[in-house]
């Protein structure tokens, strides 16, 4: 087994948990994570938004951690990276400065990267889209 498709396997496993579990937590902590959440930082229909967000976060962050549809199922979640570093973690580093914005941001920057390589790299060898890929490619 190749050290590639191990550590894209690692990649997919650490991006997708933390997906999945922020989106299970939405329903589980509606107050603190969902609903409540988004009222707080002045998401449009924060009862429609935060449901749709959690889904879509348990959703691709499965896809992610399986494999499966992986480079597709990075854009929802790009998006939704992006909309929560702009929504709180820029605000922060206007009110509260960068030293501080940096230290709350690390995991939204560091699910951003992974994203990214995550869409350049491909789901690897140790995935469902490499079994459903037609032998010889």
């Amino acid at each position: 087994m190749q050290r590639q498709s191990i550590g894209l396997l690692l990649l997919r496993v650490l991006v997708g948990w933390v997906f999945f579990s922020e989106g299970i937590q939405k329903f589980l902590f509606p107050a603190a994570l969902g609903v409540g959440r988004f009222t707080n930082i002045g998401i449009p229909a924060p009862g429609v938004m935060a449901p749709f967000v959690g889904v879509v976060e348990i959703l691709c962050g499965t896809l992610l951690i399986v494999g499966l549809f992986t480079v597709l199922a990075t854009v929802p979640l790009l998006i939704n990276i992006a909309v929560a570093i702009a929504t709180t973690k820029f605000p922060m580093l206007l009110k509260l400065g960068f030293w501080a914005a940096m230290h709350e941001a690390r995991t939204d920057f560091c699910m951003l990267l992974g994203l990214l390589a995550i869409a350049c790299l491909g789901a690897g060898a140790l995935s469902l889209d490499a079994r459903r890929a037609p032998s010889g490619r």
